[in-house]
C-alpha cells in the first residue's frame, strides 16, 4: 500500500502506518488493517454465495465490496466508485417490533450482505435513511448502526449481550444497545460516526494493531496490548487509556465473558493526539452457555487464561496498567452496583421470554460467582456483597457437560 503524494500527515491508514512516501509490503494476503473489517463464520458464507461466481472469494476481492461499509473513517472501493451510494435500508424500528427469528434474520443479512462487520454471530451494518428533524420528508443516509440476531447455537444472545452491555455502560463508556420485543436481535449505535452518520473516527482492533489475522483473535495477551498501547498512545492519553482498559478487564472477569479476544478491543480516534479505548462493545457472558462454560477467558497474561488468577490480576494491573490497587477496588464496587440494579431486568426477562429462563439463570450465577471471586480477600479484599432478591429464589442451574478431551487413539481400535 503506497500513500499519494499529496497525503496528509493526519491522513493516516492506521496508527501503524504513518504516512510517507515509501510503500508498505505486507507478506499476507492484506495488511493487518484491511483484513480487520473481512467477514467471517456466517457472513463470509452469505458473501461467498452472493458474490464469490462474480467477484471471485480472495481478501481482495471480499473487500472490493464491503470496503465502502466499515467500521471506521476510511472506505476502500475500486477507482471511480462512488463512495457515498446509498444501500438498501433498515426499517429498525419494525426489526425491534418483529420476527427477529433464525430463518428470518438469514433474509435480513443476506439482503444487507455487503457490510463491514466481521465475526461469527449475524450481523450487518444499517444504512437506513432517517428524516431530517424540520425538514419535511427529506431523508440521509446515515450509517448508524451494527445489526445483530441469535442463532440456536445461541439462543437469545441478543438479549444476553444488552443485558451485559447494560452493566458495562454503569461502569465505563460503552456502546448504546437497544434489543428487539423477542429479544433475538440487538441494534448497537455505532460510536465511530457523528449523529448524522458522517464518519470521523478512525477504530482499530488489537488484532490490526498487533499485526495478527483475525483467526489469531485468541492468540495475544494483556502485556502485547499494553506495550502496543504504550507505543502507539501519547504519555498524556494513556492514563485514561488504561484506566478504561482496567475497567474492562476486571467486567470480563466479573461477567464471565470468554469472548473479549483481540478484535474486540479497540483503540478510537480522531487523530494521532486524540487517542481513546474504544467504548465497550461485543460483551457477553459466555458461561450462560453449557457447551462454552467452561472456556477461560480470551486473553491471558503472565502466562495463564484462568478465571481464579488471585492476587496476580491486583498485581498485573497495578504494574502494568499503572492503576493503584484503590481504584481498581472502586471500579469493583460499581460493577456490583450495577449488577444489583441491572439483576431485575433479567429476572424480567426470564419472566417474558419462557426460553430464555435457564440461560438467565446461569447469567445470575455467573455473575455472582464473578464478582464474588474479584472480592475475594485474596485479590481485593472486600467480602460478600447482598445481590438482591434478583440473585435468588429460582431453581438450581443445571451443570454444565464435563469437556471430552481426546488423548489419540489407536488405528487398531475399530470404527463406530
Amino acid at each position: 500500500m503506497a500513500y499519494s503524494s499529496s497525503a496528509d500527515p493526519e491522513d493516516f491508514v492506521s496508527l501503524t502506518m504513518s504516512v510517507r512516501g515509501e510503500p508498505y509490503v505486507w507478506d499476507d494476503v492484506l495488511h493487518p488493517f484491511f483484513q480487520m473489517n473481512l467477514p467471517e463464520g456466517y457472513l463470509l458464507q452469505v458473501l461467498q454465495e452472493q458474490f464469490g461466481p462474480v467477484v471471485g472469494a480472495s481478501p481482495m476481492a471480499l473487500l472490493s465490496v464491503i470496503g465502502k461499509n466499515m467500521i471506521g473513517r476510511v472506505q476502500v472501493a475500486p477507482e471511480g466508485a462512488r463512495l457515498d451510494e446509498s444501500v438498501q435500508p433498515v426499517d429498525v424500528e419494525a426489526l425491534l417490533q418483529g420476527d427477529n427469528s433464525e430463518e428470518r434474520f438469514a433474509d435480513l443479512v443476506r439482503l444487507h450482505a455487503s457490510s463491514g462487520v466481521s465475526g461469527v454471530v449475524p450481523k450487518f451494518l444499517d444504512a437506513s435513511e432517517e428524516r431530517l428533524q424540520g425538514h419535511g420528508k427529506a431523508t440521509i443516509c446515515s450509517h448508524r448502526h451494527v445489526i445483530k440476531g441469535s442463532s440456536r447455537q445461541l439462543p437469545f444472545v441478543s438479549l444476553n449481550e444488552h443485558l451485559c452491555m447494560e452493566i458495562a455502560r454503569r461502569v465505563m463508556p460503552s456502546a448504546s444497545t437497544r434489543v428487539s420485543n423477542d429479544g433475538q436481535a440487538i441494534v448497537v449505535d455505532r460510536f465511530d460516526v457523528d449523529e448524522q452518520g458522517k464518519r470521523w473516527r478512525g477504530m482499530e482492533d488489537f488484532c490490526s494493531l498487533l499485526g495478527l489475522r483475525p483467526s489469531a483473535k485468541y492468540e495475544t495477551t494483556w502485556e502485547r496490548i499494553a506495550k502496543a498501547i504504550r507505543n502507539l498512545v501519547p504519555a498524556e492519553g494513556r492514563g485514561s487509556v488504561f484506566g478504561d482498559m482496567t475497567s474492562l478487564m476486571l467486567l470480563t472477569y466479573a461477567l464471565r465473558n470468554a469472548d473479549c479476544h483481540a478484535k474486540n478491543v479497540a483503540l478510537l480516534y480522531t487523530g494521532r493526539q486524540g487517542i481513546q479505548l474504544a467504548p465497550a462493545y461485543d460483551v457477553i457472558t459466555t458461561a450462560a452457555y453449557p457447551e462454552f462454560a467452561r472456556n477461560p477467558p480470551a486473553i491471558g497474561f503472565m502466562g495463564k487464561k484462568t478465571w481464579d488468577p488471585g492476587a496476580n490480576l491486583r498485581d498485573f494491573i497495578a504494574n502494568v496498567f499503572q492503576v493503584p490497587q484503590r481504584h481498581q477496588a472502586e471500579i469493583v464496587e460499581a460493577i456490583g452496583d450495577a449488577m444489583v440494579e441491572v439483576g431485575p431486568m433479567v429476572r424480567q426477562a426470564m419472566a417474558d421470554h419462557p426460553g430464555f429462563v435457564d440461560i438467565g439463570k446461569r447469567m445470575l450465577a455467573a455473575w455472582s460467582e464473578g464478582l464474588l471471586s474479584l472480592r475475594d480477600k485474596r485479590i481485593y479484599s472486600m467480602g460478600n456483597v447482598d445481590l438482591g432478591g434478583a440473585f435468588t429464589g429460582f431453581s438450581d442451574v443445571a451443570p454444565s457437560p464435563k469437556a471430552r478431551k481426546v488423548i489419540g487413539r489407536s488405528t487398531l481400535l475399530g470404527k463406530r
